[in-house]
């Protein structure tokens, strides 16, 4: 007997982010010299604040609410005010397995077609496919630096007749490092408003904004619609914990029933050793404002390196504003690599793992044109724990510091313009 599958799922590939990081690693562990440009896994320790929560709560074992720990979601939504000015209660945030997770719960709780910038992260659009739910990527301009523009939304939403719309906006932006300004946002808002868009407004890289400005948020402009995600994954380097929250407007406190009764028929609640872990991160966020902005002085530190690196070798590329990754494309070098069988970002990335060992991402799962020979860069493949003790400040680097601190970058770079050549 042969198991008939649902085709929703069975046609799925694995994750592109997860799928480049295990190669690469496979690759690494049987001897290979990689440089891991791929994975988007902030490279920090967690704090010590969080790692200490986690060891003294390892003994608690009963299960949370759905909607997750009482006193974490108070901590969140009071962090949220004060950081970003949002006004988000308690009661309408859910604690959730991740970010991820959900994003994925919210839209198959809402009704409508699926909006997302292109370029836009790998799994907003599997996630719409397994919903059957219809997905509409928004191209976007290299001008921009590739920011949604009003103008941009206002067509697509004119495009469709549903009477609701959803928005995923990540902001900052994987894969292009952008940040949209106030003017955007508010230009947005205006649009969302006129054809009825609920945001999703992912924000897992709110504290990585660099150049010393301060992030600001759809739901700061446009706060009646705009449920906002976040989580520990990136700010506070720990991804594998996996724990993300959602904040829900009060105008949409009717969606959280329904979420709840979706969570507790799904994954019940997150574990509780975690979400007492977590609870430092943002109660007691003052004690970890410096390590977090020292971090996101390295991250602005590798991102700025390396666009300028990519510019010198004839890349185009703008240049990131926040998170740990970066957009250049190869359209300078279009017939010169047609000549060699490249003709799709795919191939691209294939050919630059297999002849000189650089692991990345092609445009084309961010949603792009498969001959835009685009490709995604994470910026983050060094030895955190060291760099966190190391960084001189970012207006201290040399070309020996970058070598001595970030070697796999420097020579990815060397390898990349040698390819090229």
């Amino acid at each position: 007997m042969r198991p008939i599958l649902n085709r929703q799922i069975s046609n799925l590939k694995e994750s592109a982010t997860l799928f480049i990081n295990q190669l690469a690693l496979k690759l690494r562990n049987e001897g290979k010299d990689i440089c891991h440009l791929g994975f988007g896994e902030s490279p920090f320790p967690v704090p010590e604040q969080m790692q200490d929560a986690l060891r003294n709560n390892a003994q608690r074992k009963q299960y949370i609410s759905g909607y997750g720990l009482t006193e974490l979601r108070q901590a969140v939504a009071d962090f949220s005010q004060k950081e970003f000015s949002y006004n988000y209660s308690y009661e309408n945030i859910f604690i959730g397995p991740g970010s991820k997770e959900l994003i994925f719960q919210l839209l198959y709780l809402l009704e409508g077609p699926l909006m997302v910038p292109a370029p836009s992260w790998v799994s907003y659009g599997p996630q719409a496919r397994i919903r059957s739910k219809t997905f509409l990527p928004i191209k976007t301009d290299f001008k921009n630096g590739y920011r949604l523009q009003a103008e941009e939304l206002d067509a697509a939403c004119s495009s469709q007749d549903y009477p609701q719309k959803i928005l995923i906006l990540n902001n900052p932006s994987n894969p292009t490092g952008s940040v949209h300004s106030a003017v955007e946002l508010r230009d947005l808002a205006e649009v969302c408003r006129k054809h009825g868009v609920i945001v999703i407004s992912d924000e897992i890289y709110a504290l990585t904004q660099y150049d010393g400005q301060q992030f600001e948020g759809i739901a700061k402009y446009y706060p009646e619609a705009t449920i906002t995600t976040s989580g520990i994954s990136k700010a506070f380097s720990a991804g594998g914990w996996r724990l993300g929250f959602a904040m829900i407007p009060d105008e949409f406190a009717e969606i959280t029933k329904p979420l709840s009764a979706f969570v507790s028929e799904t994954f019940s609640c997150v574990s509780a050793p975690i979400q007492f872990g977590a609870l430092p991160g943002f109660a007691g966020y003052d004690e970890l404002r410096e390590y977090v902005e020292r971090c996101r002085d390295i991250h602005a530190a590798t991102g700025h390196y390396l666009c300028q690196q990519f510019r010198k070798i004839g890349l185009n590329c703008p240049e990131p504003q926040g998170a740990f990754y970066l957009f250049p494309d190869f359209e300078n070098f279009k017939d010169k690599l047609s000549s060699r069988g490249i003709k799709t970002s795919t191939e691209l990335s294939k050919r630059l793992l297999d002849e000189v060992g650089v692991a990345l991402l092609p445009g084309a799962d961010f949603y792009m044109p498969e001959n835009y020979l685009a490709v995604r860069i994470a910026s983050v493949d060094y030895d955190g724990a060291q760099v966190l003790h190391d960084f001189p400040g970012k207006t201290e680097l040399t070309q020996e510091l970058n070598l001595s601190l970030f070697p796999k970058l420097v020579e990815a770079c060397r390898r990349i313009n040698n390819w090229l050549k």
